[in-house]
């Protein structure tokens, strides 16, 4: 699949008659932003339970990077970059991944899979005050709307005593906040800096400097290393699936779907994947789902879709540069600034206010 989609993306296939092909590239693609980036909450739950948190991530992004580094030289794709790149792609990896997942994984210790699925999916509702705080953007009353039903949803969600009686489920909850506030931050600075113009090596760059960085910090907190040797074939099972689906097929499927369907369509995972996690925590791992939790998640993502509504695109600015030329392929083409937060959950920004003042020299 993520061969399929890089040749289609880098323009090597042949389009043959009709749409066959590219339909099924588009449910194959829509699958992998669906239920793979839904279910890495699962898949990190289960790893954690035996590995040390920051050495499992920092595992899972450097070896992820590498495998991109790897795949670029065989698609003849050029991974030289600038100093001034490079160091936005390191502060951006630490922004995104290094603290903004590293810290999700330690939190999973204590919190299910599947409610902190539904915390992060309040993502939109942090940028949105993070616009308003930082570069002064005034919230539109469809959004004001969507943040009230946003923090009811929040309350809803950790009110529950099920949840906050836990050991250290109180910690896992802010912890978590912290990193959407480092998403947040990340996805206003990618907004404004030069990245690498080529989407996937600027993911590799990224993922390997967050990888790096957070296998040095793991010692410094005192972690324990576990060798591979002694991993269990689920854990096993689950940082495979990390590595290659979650940190780069998942990816790759996401950046494809942006240059051939619609910003709001991509957005839509916004939506399911809180929805798979949920599922998933509650299927394979006994998970408690209660009534205030579906509660929950109906609101907060009604408000989150007001947020999104309002700005009349979700756009997502992390893999892309300022400088990228738009690609003509499609109504989407040329508008869309990428960005994904870890797992797949985007921040939204204005259609009119970011679109239109990059797409001259976008992404």
């Amino acid at each position: 699949m993520l061969c399929v989609i890089l040749k289609a993306d880098s323009g090597l296939m042949k389009k043959r008659s009709g749409k066959p092909s590219s339909t099924t590239l588009l449910v194959l693609a829509f699958f992998a932003i669906y239920v793979i980036w839904g279910s890495t909450y699962l898949l990190n739950k289960i790893a954690v339970s035996e590995l040390a948190p920051f050495m499992l991530a920092g595992i899972r992004f450097s070896m992820a990077g590498l495998l991109i580094f790897t795949l670029c030289k065989i698609l003849g794709i050029s991974l030289k970059i600038d100093k001034r790149e490079l160091r936005n792609t390191v502060i951006a990896g630490f922004l995104f991944l290094s603290f903004g997942n590293g810290v999700v994984v330690w939190a999973l210790k204590y919190v299910d899979s599947g409610f902190a699925a539904l915390e992060i999916a309040a993502q939109p509702l942090v940028v949105l005050l993070m616009m308003r705080v930082f570069e002064g953007k005034p919230i539109k009353t469809m959004s004001v709307f969507g943040v009230i039903l946003g923090i009811i949803g929040i309350y809803l969600l950790v009110s529950q005593k099920q949840v906050v009686s836990r050991e250290n489920s109180v910690i896992g909850i802010i912890m978590i906040f912290a990193c959407m506030m480092s998403w947040a931050y990340g996805s206003l600075f990618v907004a404004r800096v030069k990245l690498p113009s080529n989407y996937f090596v600027n993911t590799g760059y990224q993922m390997f400097t967050a990888g790096v960085v957070l296998l040095l910090v793991s010692p410094l907190l005192g972690e324990t290393w576990k060798s591979p040797v002694a991993w269990s074939f689920p854990v096993w099972l689950s940082m495979t699936l990390l590595v290659l689906f979650g940190s780069i097929v998942a990816f790759t499927a996401f950046n494809y779907l942006l240059k051939r369907v619609s910003p709001e369509k991509v957005a839509t995972s916004t939506y399911v994947n809180p929805i798979v996690a949920l599922f998933l925590g509650w299927y394979f791992l006994d998970e408690t789902v209660t009534l205030q939790s579906i509660v929950a998640a109906l609101v907060l993502l009604t408000g989150v879709y007001f947020i999104n509504t309002s700005k009349k695109r979700v756009l997502f600015s992390r893999f892309r540069s300022k400088t990228d030329e738009p690609v003509n392929r499609g109504p989407a083409a040329g508008q869309v600034n990428a960005s994904i937060r870890p797992e797949g959950h985007a921040g939204s920004r204005d259609f009119n206010e970011v679109g239109n003042s990059k797409t001259s020299s976008s992404k």
